[in-house]
C-alpha cells in the first residue's frame, strides 16, 4: 500500500507541475512521493483531528520537506529546481508563505479525498 500512495503522490506532483509550469524535475517527483506518503500517515495517525487541522498540519510538513529539499537540490548541488528569491518572505529562496498557504489548500483537498476513501473502503462489503 505505501509503494502505491508514494507512486501516485510521485506521478500525481509530477503531473501538476507539468501543467502548471510546463516542466518538473525527478526530484520533485521523489518528493512530492515521500509528502503524499508522509500526509497519509499523518491523516491516519490523527483521524479524528478537525480538517483545517488536517490542512494546517499537511502544510507544514509539505513545507519542511519543501526546505530540506530546496537546501540539497538548489543550494547545495546548485540545480536552480526553483527560486522563490522574488517572493515576499522568503526563506534562502527555498520557502515562502505563499506557497506554505497552496500547499494549505492542497492538503485541505487531499485530507477531504483521504476521509471519503477511509469512509468509502469501511461502508464496502468485503
Amino acid at each position: 500500500m505505501s509503494i502505491l500512495i508514494f507512486l501516485t503522490g510521485a506521478l500525481g506532483y509530477g503531473a501538476l507541475e507539468i501543467l502548471f509550469r510546463g516542466y518538473t524535475h525527478w526530484t520533485m517527483m521523489l518528493t512530492g512521493g515521500a509528502c503524499l506518503l508522509t500526509l497519509f500517515l499523518f491523516n491516519q495517525e490523527y483521524k479524528q483531528a478537525p480538517l483545517l487541522l488536517k490542512a494546517a498540519g499537511g502544510a507544514v510538513i509539505i513545507t519542511i520537506y519543501e526546505f530540506a529539499v530546496g537546501l540539497i537540490v538548489n543550494l547545495w548541488y546548485g540545480w536552480h529546481v526553483w527560486d522563490y528569491s522574488l517572493l515576499p518572505g522568503n526563506i534562502l529562496g527555498q520557502i515562502c508563505p505563499l506557497f506554505t498557504m497552496l500547499w494549505f489548500f492542497l492538503s485541505l483537498g487531499l485530507a477531504l479525498i483521504s476521509k471519503g476513501l477511509y469512509y468509502g473502503f469501511r461502508s464496502s462489503p468485503p
